[in-house]
């Protein structure tokens, strides 16, 4: 059930960071909620369908949506009424990218997927929809820029494993892993950290 809230807010999260990637592009309401879901909703769908998770999580579940609506409208109000900071759509992002990496290393290990798999679906659920909401809004993904991105969610998930193997609870190890995850990504923005660049000398 814990598991289920996190996925919910992940999804809140991510419509969010949605709705703030799309408020320069001239959409309209309808507009501004698609780009929300798409982004929501991309990681996952993707998940489930590597997983053979069926039906995809979002078709049975009609709660996903209306969290999903709900979040694109409020931050549309809020926009309206009070312009957020143009930090608040990298926070959002990282927030979203941790609960959505965790949650779907959960899935994955539930489907009894090996540790290299858990740390790939997981890392995919966490930027799938990042990646859809930037290629529609017409940006440069946040992944193919140089800034920490998958990274944080390679290692976020990679420690989630390591705590429990060194006999964590789930619930702390999870709770650690997206530490790990936000602390990467908001440090490697505030000292503009990113790894190293291959070219030819």
């Amino acid at each position: 059930m814990l598991l289920y809230y996190l996925d919910l807010a992940g999804v809140a999260v991510f419509a969010v960071s949605g709705v703030l990637a799309a408020r320069e592009r001239k959409l309209d309401l309808l507009g501004v909620i698609v780009v929300a879901a798409i982004t929501a909703v991309g990681g996952g769908t993707l998940r489930d369908l590597l997983l053979d998770r069926h039906p995809i999580f979002w078709v049975t579940d009609a709660w996903y949506l209306i969290v999903i609506i709900a979040a694109a409208v409020l931050t549309v109000a809020y926009v309206r009424l009070r312009p957020p900071p143009g930090i608040m759509l990298l926070v959002a992002d990282t927030l979203g990218l941790a609960l959505f990496a965790l949650s779907g290393a959960q899935l994955a290990e539930a489907a009894q997927c090996p540790p290299l798999i858990v740390v790939l679906m997981g890392t995919m659920t966490g930027v799938t929809g990042g990646i859809l909401r930037d290629v529609i809004t017409v940006q440069v993904p946040l992944i193919l820029r140089r800034e920490i991105y998958a990274t944080a969610a390679i290692v976020g998930v990679a420690a989630y494993l390591a705590l429990q193997a060194v006999g964590m609870p789930r619930a702390i190890a999870f709770g650690g892993g997206m530490i790990i995850v936000v602390v990467l990504r908001l440090t490697a923005i505030r000292w503009s950290l990113h790894l190293p660049i291959f070219h030819n000398p």
